[in-house]
């Protein structure tokens, strides 16, 4: 797989280059090796610091990969099923009838309760206790199960706050405990960042000009619908356990979905179970049509008959991506300096990975 690092450095080097991206990070595994580790330009244009492997980058809810994989390691402890209803260890959550939402609806963004509460801003987000009240006695958009939409930032409390009260430890100690230490990546994948790491961090970016606001009507607020780098950038943001979002380096990333996929992390029968579709139909967001299976979207960026792709990962806001391919045996990670509000960079270079790796098969 030499040609794919090779490829894939030429392509970052160009982004880079040519003024469209600041700062670059590529890692790819193929049948459980590292085939592509790939880093171009600057993490922090202010001191002209460069991008490393080593650089963590804050990439909004391309994380939500890792939030999952928690979800599946809680059903695979045995600690929740994925038809174990919320309120079994989550009692509040049943108010203003959500009390039939499960695991299973959390996982495929139809629990109901896609956008905070009106009353949660940015700045309370380090406020674990409060953002749980709130979501807690929302009243659902719609009955759970029935319809989805994406869960853009309560995605990650309600998937926390049920490891909590399952385990009694937060998302960063199971992260910690379940993933980032067997897998020897410790200080590559958090959510909320130690104060001492802070200085290692990627400094983001936002694009010029800067993506449009929403109209004032949509389902969320403006500040779920458009990334910004003041907020991935806040101290206060990335030191908090958020895990609708995280910090990672793009290796961690792929090395984690490539334990996924080897089966070190979940066994073969569980992995066929959350790659599968489990819901299908319009999300009530944005208003595409949306193919889910428990925790991902299915179907990589630009692939062809995505209806029968098993593909799943996320995309994060401003342009990072991370996904695996059980078919394949591939495992993709791209984090990125600059917030642009289209992901032509991952579609590029996922393009030029699944063209390598399709040659070589």
């Amino acid at each position: 797989m030499f040609s794919l690092q090779q490829e894939i450095q030429s392509a970052v080097d160009e982004l880079v280059g040519s003024g469209a991206e600041t700062g670059l990070q590529v890692a790819v595994y193929h049948e459980g090796g590292l085939v592509a580790d790939a880093v171009a330009g600057l993490a922090d244009t202010r001191s002209r610091r460069g991008v490393s492997s080593q650089t963590p980058f804050f990439s909004f809810s391309a994380a939500k990969v890792v939030t999952s994989l928690i979800a599946h390691l809680l059903v695979k402890t045995g600690a929740v099923g994925y038809n174990t209803p919320l309120v079994d260890l989550w009692p509040e959550f049943g108010a203003h009838g959500k009390e039939t939402a499960t695991l299973r609806h959390l996982l495929t963004h139809s629990v109901g309760v896609p956008a905070m509460p009106r009353c949660i801003g940015p700045d309370d987000l380090t406020d674990w206790p409060r953002v749980c009240a709130a979501i807690a006695d929302a009243e659902p958009q719609w009955y759970p199960g029935t319809k989805t939409g994406y869960h853009a930032y309560t995605f990650g409390f309600l998937v926390g706050e049920l490891a909590r009260r399952a385990t009694g430890k937060p998302m960063r100690q199971l992260l910690r405990e379940w993933v980032t230490v067997p897998l020897g990546i410790e200080g590559e994948l958090y959510f909320g960042v130690p104060r001492a790491d802070l200085s290692r961090l990627a400094r983001l970016e936002d694009a010029t000009p800067p993506p449009a606001t929403p109209p004032g009507d949509t389902v969320l607020a403006p500040w779920e619908m458009r990334p910004s780098a003041a907020m991935g950038n806040s101290p206060q943001i990335l030191r908090a356990d958020i895990p609708s979002v995280g910090t990672f380096t793009a290796r961690a990333a792929a090395a984690m979905n490539a334990a996924v996929l080897d089966g070190r992390l979940i066994g073969s029968q569980q992995l066929d179970e959350l790659t599968a579709v489990a819901f299908e139909g319009t999300d009530q967001v944005f208003g595409n049509h949306a193919r889910l299976a428990m925790g991902y979207p299915l179907g990589r960026i630009g692939e062809q008959r995505q209806e029968a792709s098993t593909t799943f990962g996320w995309v994060g806001g401003g342009g990072s991506y991370v996904y695996a391919d059980p078919a394949t045996n591939v495992s993709f990670a791209l984090t990125k300096t600059r917030l642009t509000p289209h992901f032509n960079t991952a579609q590029r270079l996922a393009d030029i990975t699944a063209a390598q790796i399709n040659a070589h098969a």
